[in-house]
């Protein structure tokens, strides 16, 4: 099986625009490379991945194509523009034009105004990804879901994927919560033809997290979206926060590998191949 990782990311703290990141954080402030990931990558049999914005600039977009230019591995990127300029059309138009290009993914979970996506001034960016045939990934929180839901009713032909399972709030787990997310999500996969990335659940969970604090999760968006429309993604270096890349690849590999292996294959490569047309 050729395994694609659907979601990760290779940044330089130097290039001053990654503005969620911590200064100084032991972790993530600090340059990733596709060096860095190679061993890791290799060692878990996964042979693409799909390079995903961190920053909200049409430069680090740039940066990422030309990463991808000189990185096999690197199958597709998705990047970013700025959704509050109608201008930005045109730079979508040329970034469209680059064989890895794929989609975009505006930083809609650091938005303050949970409607942002729903605001009359930011539609033309959706509408021009589905003009385009570009992808749409969806970073957000549960408390977006019904906007999610309206927006890819909007545009139905858009597709779209939730990023991290849509982050559901594992650390702090009760049944209210638990319930709003399940819901949601499956509002979501019975009403439109969205996708989801079994990405980011350890990130929500707390430091000494388990399979079995994930698996509720990870089970629910199986249930609700099928392995069909399930990729798995590493969110690395993110996950780096709570576990190694090779600790969550073999974790997600256990949390899916009761459905058989026609599903374990289509998660792990055959979904995100097809959505971002690798």
């Amino acid at each position: 099986m050729r395994m694609v990782d659907a979601h990760q990311h290779y940044w330089n703290p130097a290039r001053g625009d990654y503005h969620w990141m911590e200064p100084g954080d032991p972790i993530l402030a600090k340059t990733y490379a596709p060096q860095d990931l190679e061993p890791e990558r290799n060692e878990c049999g996964v042979e693409r991945t799909v390079l995903v914005q961190a920053a909200a600039t049409v430069s680090e977009t740039e940066y990422m194509l030309g990463i991808a230019d000189a990185t096999p591995s690197v199958a597709a990127v998705v990047g970013w523009v700025d959704f509050e300029k109608p201008t930005d059309r045109a730079i979508l138009e040329k970034f469209a034009q680059h064989p890895k290009f794929k989609g975009v993914r505006p930083m809609i979970q650091d938005i303050p105004d949970v409607d942002w996506m729903l605001r009359d001034d930011v539609q033309w960016g959706f509408k021009a990804v589905q003009e385009l045939g570009l992808s749409f990934d969806a970073l957000g929180y549960p408390q977006h879901l019904t906007n999610f839901l309206t927006l890819h009713k909007r545009y139905p032909d858009m597709r779209m994927v939730l990023d991290h399972c849509m982050k559901p709030k594992i650390r702090d787990h009760n049944a209210e919560s638990f319930q709003h997310w399940a819901d949601g999500m499956a509002l979501i996969a019975k009403e439109t033809g969205a996708y989801c990335k079994l990405s980011g659940l350890v990130t929500e969970a707390n430091e000494d997290w388990t399979a079995a604090d994930l698996r509720p999760y990870a089970d629910h968006v199986m249930d609700s979206f099928g392995p069909e429309r399930v990729m798995w993604g590493s969110d690395w270096p993110v996950c780096r926060l709570r576990a190694e890349y090779g600790d969550w690849h073999s974790t997600a590999v256990a949390l899916t590998e009761q459905l058989g292996e026609p599903a374990v294959v289509r998660i792990f490569a055959g979904t995100a191949t097809e959505f971002y047309r690798l």
